[in-house]
């Protein structure tokens, strides 16, 4: 199962540019709901006025080397790390999912475009790194649905209750988990199951590369802007315009050793 190609098999019925297509028109809904996605939330003149505001009033000049350095803490650190989790279970979980869904999306491309047509020799890494890839979103995802999910810890809210921001999260744990259904039955060669599941597949992979714009998926483009954003501010001595935190135990005399009470 791992070691097939599961588009090279169906390629029997569903020519390559078909599928090449889709995966095409997939990637023009996703680049063209975050740009309508930021002009119509603001979030592109957001952070340009907040720039300008941060700029007036910076105390010190922020060079070009030292800006990439701060570009590259926020890469390694809050993108490929995932650092501004407090939690571990929430940071494993996340860290799941967005490598899962960087092998699957990568592998997917690959099979489709070099190795869709029928009886194809696919190279075993891409199968195995698309398998790999669905199984650790369906790892990260549930993990964060049954056990993590902020409304159901703080607000006591029941697992299946499902709101708008839950589409991203639900579409993606149900593309992942079909993907997996649908190439265990074809490789067991079962006719009809695994038309239904690749049916499956492909909605709940139209309702999440189709509805940026009715979930968090255009997010994880601007965050890491917003991180780097921030960690400038804090270089320059601007700290988004607002005051410099102060060191509570010294200004006040909290790290004083009280004396004990006496007793008569």
């Amino acid at each position: 199962m791992i070691s097939i190609n599961p588009f090279s098999e169906i390629g029997t019925f569903i020519p390559s540019f078909v599928m090449q297509t889709y995966v095409v028109a997939m990637f023009l809904l996703v680049i063209g709901a975050t740009i309508f996605d930021v002009i119509h939330k603001k979030s592109a003149k957001y952070f340009f006025n907040n720039s300008v505001k941060a700029k007036k009033s910076a105390t010190r000049n922020v060079g070009s080397g030292e800006k990439a350095s701060l570009a590259f803490k926020t890469a390694t650190n809050e993108v490929l790390t995932s650092s501004e989790f407090c939690s571990t279970r929430r940071r494993l979980a996340h860290l799941l999912t967005m490598y899962g869904f960087v092998l699957f999306v990568i592998a997917t491309a690959v099979m489709i475009f070099s190795y869709s047509v029928p009886n194809s020799m696919t190279p075993s890494i891409w199968p195995l790194m698309w398998h790999l890839g669905a199984a650790m979103l369906c790892l990260g995802g549930y993990w964060f649905w049954f056990f993590i999910r902020v409304d159901v810890a703080a607000e006591g809210n029941k697992w299946y209750r499902v709101m708008r921001a839950d589409l991203f999260v639900l579409s993606l744990i149900a593309m992942a988990t079909f993907a997996l259904i649908w190439s265990y039955l074809q490789s067991s060669q079962i006719a009809i199951w695994q038309t239904l599941f690749f049916g499956l597949f492909i909605i709940s992979s139209t309702v999440l590369f189709g509805g940026v714009l009715w979930s968090k998926f255009a997010h994880m483009f601007y965050k890491p802007a917003a991180a780097y954003q921030k960690r400038v501010t804090k270089a320059d001595g601007s700290r988004e315009n607002l005051p410099e935190p102060a060191d509570l135990p010294e200004k006040f005399g909290l790290g004083i050793k009280r004396e004990a009470p006496r007793h008569y």
